[in-house]
């Protein structure tokens, strides 16, 4: 097995997930999380947005999809937003929402970590971007791997 599926169990990702459902519920904005081994030569963040890119997350009716890359064997995340909620959060939410996530992965708590910044990130996305009537789930709530 990789490292990359020993990161979570099946019934850990199974609690992210829920995490994401929990978060989309009253928001338009999209979750996902990936994740991969590792990122070879290329820069986390862009390799992140390539995900971002090639999970269509960039499609979003209003620009509101929030991805949490994780490269599992160089230890090391990002925390991508779509710019209709990155023009609209806080300054610091994205370093904040990082910080929530590095205190439970640090004590090896990476579900935790995971479902901490979903939900910090659901929260934001329910401020800006409630639900209405006509919404629909974009995009899927499963933890992608590459």
């Amino acid at each position: 097995m990789s490292k990359t599926e020993e990161f979570l169990t099946k019934d850990e990702e199974e609690e992210i997930v829920e995490a994401i459902r929990t978060s989309e519920k009253n928001t338009s904005g999209e979750i996902r999380v990936h994740l991969e081994k590792s990122t070879g030569e290329m820069d986390i963040f862009d390799r992140a947005m390539e995900v971002f890119h090639m999970l269509k997350m960039d499609n979003t009716k209003q620009d509101n999809g929030v991805l949490i890359y994780v490269a599992v064997e160089d230890r090391n995340f990002v925390i991508y937003g779509d710019k209709g909620i990155n023009n609209v959060v806080p300054n610091d939410f994205w370093e904040s929402t990082k910080d929530a996530i590095v205190a439970q992965f640090k004590q090896g708590n990476f579900k935790q970590g995971l479902v901490d910044g979903v939900l910090k990130a659901g929260e934001q996305l329910q401020k800006h971007f409630p639900w209405k009537e006509n919404d629909v789930n974009e995009l899927s709530d499963k933890i992608s791997k590459g």
